[in-house]
């Protein structure tokens, strides 16, 4: 069976050697850069299956390698691995493709376990895509990360395509919040309880030109994702 590989891009030494180590006696392969030049270009030569993202690097910023590896390779789940603890630190390394967040310093089986978790929720490479799925009036392309009412197309973040795609598989049923925030942030604590509101409020937006799709809050409970019929 092939190695996993992970794409690592860390300026501190120290740290990316200890890393490297601890991967590789895990059976990944790592590919270690140590600033933001030839990111794009590691990525393509090396086919990650997962990259890890110091944010505070030379040359180009943790931030903007990932809206670039986003465009590059829409489905390379991304770890930033950071001192920034801030709630909007957090909320701009998601909002710029990031589908996690681990603060330094961290624990190196955490860091592991949430690699594993998100090469899991990946599947394999050569996985067929996602068919899209009509959401009311909406076209929802999870593959595509791409919401689409009529002529209009609005691209998704990762996390965002992660929560509509969730809501498309409960259509008129009630989610759980806590199995929501399991699901996508693998943690269900506080923190990662105001960020899925944070979501709510902007998905409740994105759906707002269809009154048949409404993300309903059930007090202590979760979430009733209602989407109407409407007449032919």
């Amino acid at each position: 069976m092939p190695k996993s590989k992970i794409l690592y891009v860390e300026d501190e030494p120290f740290l990316a050697k200890i890393v490297k180590e601890s991967l590789e006696s895990r059976d990944f392969e790592v590919h270690l850069l140590t600033d933001g030049r030839g990111v794009l270009a590691a990525a393509d030569t090396f086919g990650p299956d997962l990259c890890l993202l110091d944010v505070m690097l030379p040359h180009r910023d943790g931030y903007a390698l990932a809206q670039d590896l986003r465009r590059a390779r829409p489905h390379l789940p991304i770890i930033f691995l950071t001192a920034k603890s801030q709630t909007e630190d957090v909320l701009k390394g998601f909002d710029s493709g990031g589908n996690d967040f681990l603060r330094k310093p961290f624990s190196l089986e955490e860091l592991i376990a949430r690699i594993h978790n998100l090469l899991n929720l990946a599947g394999p490479k050569n996985a067929a895509p996602q068919a899209a799925t009509f959401i009311g009036k909406y076209e929802f392309a999870p593959h595509r990360y791409e919401l689409k009412l009529g002529t209009e197309t609005r691209k998704l973040s990762h996390r965002e395509a992660e929560l509509i795609k969730i809501f498309a598989d409960h259509q008129n049923r009630i989610i759980n919040r806590k199995d929501i925030l399991m699901r996508v942030w693998n943690d269900d604590s506080f923190f990662n309880s105001r960020n899925l509101d944070v979501y709510i409020t902007k998905l409740r937006h994105y759906f707002k030109d269809d009154p048949s799709v409404q993300i309903i809050s059930i007090k202590n409970v979760g979430y009733h994702f209602l989407v109407e019929s409407t007449p032919n």
